[in-house]
């Protein structure tokens, strides 16, 4: 840490993701218990089946893409089902943006991954060379703000580099070192942030050597992009729904500068202790059930089905037993 009586840089930096917090949790959607998908259930002990009766409200956040709001509606809705009064701020922002609203008070918990964690948030240089020693590092460090980690995932979640088939045989593509031959043709498409992380242009460059072109996109739009030839490369989530039909390559990341993603819900300490042991039961019976192929298929239930999340995870809790 730098000694703060010099001119710190960042400020006009944290500035910025102070007034793009104010208005993304302003603007962000919300629901409340009164949700006909996720409506307690009736019959039971408070004690043993209904461990939330009577205890305060509680805030989950999510991000801005769709697994993040599957991951909301699916923790939201197992507490509910509980006893548990969950509102959920829904669509907040990037991991910075988000982090601030966690510390802030202005939300209680939500679903990150390890990885982001320790690269965007704690700013550490040192990898993790397993998930585990990801989940360990990234629970340390949110217990030393006020925080922690509950159980991961089954499934991690990583970026990945994927091009079209055609193209990585034409190219003769399948380690992301071999984009180096490349230079800057090739267009890498992803969001605004991926050119300011260590897991993304940053990485790309120290690890690989590549220095593709680099064009912002909005998560969501970097398919149709690369399907119709606006870039060659696609930054995507290895448990992206589009991923299921064989249609793209996914380049292999030796080094793992895309690191260790697993999930897990980061959670107010206070909260814990307030809501009792049955909070984090619920919330931990959700995340074992989470595997790649439950992810994927949620998600290209939204994203391709066009279905709501909301509705996608009251289907898969009813599977699991859940609700």
């Amino acid at each position: 840490m730098t000694n703060r009586k010099y001119r710190d840089p960042a400020r006009p930096l944290a500035a910025l993701l102070a007034v793009a917090l104010a208005i993304a949790v302003a603007a962000c959607g919300s629901s409340d218990n009164s949700s006909s998908s996720s409506t307690p259930a009736s019959t039971g002990s408070a004690s043993t089946d209904q461990p939330g009766k009577g205890k305060p409200a509680v805030t989950i956040g999510d991000k801005n893409f769709t697994e993040q709001y599957i991951l909301g509606e699916l923790y939201a809705q197992a507490l509910r089902a509980k006893g548990y009064t969950v509102k959920i701020k829904s669509n907040i922002g990037s991991s910075e943006i988000i982090d601030k609203a966690l510390t802030s008070g202005k939300l209680d918990m939500y679903p990150e991954y390890e990885g982001v964690i320790l690269s965007e948030l704690a700013h550490q240089k040192q990898r993790p060379g397993n998930p585990d020693e990801a989940y360990a590092a990234a629970k340390k460090f949110e217990e030393t703000r006020g925080h922690t980690l509950l159980d991961k995932t089954p499934y991690y979640n990583s970026d990945a580099l994927a091009v079209k088939p055609d193209f990585a045989t034409k190219n003769n593509l399948t380690s992301v070192a071999d984009l180096k031959k490349l230079g800057s043709k090739a267009t890498i498409g992803a969001p605004p942030e991926f050119k300011t992380r260590y897991e993304g242009l940053i990485g790309l460059k120290q690890q690989y050597g590549v220095t593709p072109s680099f064009k912002p996109l909005a998560i969501g739009l970097q398919y149709k992009a690369l399907d119709t030839g606006k870039i060659n490369v696609a930054d995507v989530f290895t448990t992206d729904g589009q991923l299921q039909a064989g249609n793209y390559k996914l380049l292999k990341d030796p080094k793992f500068i895309f690191g260790f993603h697993n999930v897990a819900p980061v959670v107010s300490q206070k909260v814990l202790t307030t809501q009792g042991s049955g909070f984090s039961d619920a919330l931990n019976a959700v995340t074992a059930k989470l595997t790649t192929e439950a992810m994927q298929k949620m998600n290209g239930a939204v994203d391709l089905d066009k279905k709501k999340p909301a509705d996608v995870a009251k289907q898969f809790l009813q599977a699991k037993g859940l609700l």
